[in-house]
């Protein structure tokens, strides 16, 4: 069998999964606090022939050997974790990290997630919780009666309650950041797990020691670029056509043997 075929084979599996990647970025492109992700291909083991400096001679050395490429395959996907532009809201509870960082969102299991989605509203209980109802960590509880709800950029909550001129101060949002954020693992709403690749969260104040400040009546939007994510579905398509097209020639030389030999 014509070894281009197989070769061409991983191509087109590789391609179809970068296609899968730019497809899902684009359809996120309306998801607060998205973060976009990449594609990364690397190339498979070679068939080495003859080695580069191997002898050609008692005097001479081949300057480049013979190696031959078995093709291609995706070694992984990145989180490319930069900053999405920022809409202005005006909601009291609609909040976004302008720099490094992470809020903390308490699961139902007991354990810790982390988000860049800063769109919170109060439950029944006057805590502060996401749009699927998942506490936001530390817990914060917002007084009833509350007429006002400010919160600095550096993380403290204020509440102003009904009849009363002065705020007080009803707890503060601590943000965490990784050593390695692309290491986090996404399981969706949103949401991120620590694993071992992106280390240990490492909490912190907004604003202080590399923190991103928190910014109140604003969101993150998504870091898609459109026409970006565009160019290389173009790109992809005629890399996925160009493998089709090894396909097609490499079955027409193993058809001109068949009839002729």
């Amino acid at each position: 069998m014509h070894p281009a075929l197989y070769i061409s084979k991983t191509g087109l599996s590789a391609q179809d999964t970068a296609l899968t990647t730019i497809s899902n970025n684009l359809a996120n492109v309306s998801t607060v606090g998205f973060k976009k992700d990449s594609a990364v291909f690397q190339d498979l083991m070679y068939q080495v022939k003859r080695e580069p400096g191997g002898l050609n001679s008692q005097d001479s050395q081949l300057p480049s050997g013979l190696q031959l490429g078995t093709g291609v395959r995706v070694e992984g996907t990145t989180k490319q974790f930069t900053q999405g532009s920022m809409e202005v809201t005006e909601q009291a509870l609609d909040l976004a990290v302008s720099g490094r960082g992470f809020f903390q969102i308490l699961l139902p299991d007991g354990s810790t997630s982390y988000t860049r989605d800063g769109q919170f509203q109060v439950n029944s209980d006057g805590e502060i919780v996401t749009n699927t109802g998942n506490r936001l960590e530390p817990s914060i509880t917002v007084p009833d009666n509350t007429a006002n709800i400010t919160i600095g950029e550096d993380g403290i909550v204020s509440a102003t309650i009904n009849g009363e001129t002065t705020a007080q101060q009803v707890g503060q949002i601590n943000t965490v950041d990784f050593i390695n954020p692309q290491g986090l693992k996404a399981i969706g709403n949103n949401l991120f797990r620590e694993t071992e690749a992106s280390g240990n969260p490492q909490s912190g104040t907004p604003g202080l020691s590399g923190f991103g400040e928190i910014k109140q009546g604003m969101l993150e939007l998504s870091n898609v670029e459109v026409v970006e994510e565009l160019v290389s579905m173009i790109t992809t398509q005629r890399a996925y056509e160009m493998n089709s097209k090894v396909v097609s020639t490499a079955d027409q030389m193993l058809q001109y043997i068949t009839q002729n030999l």
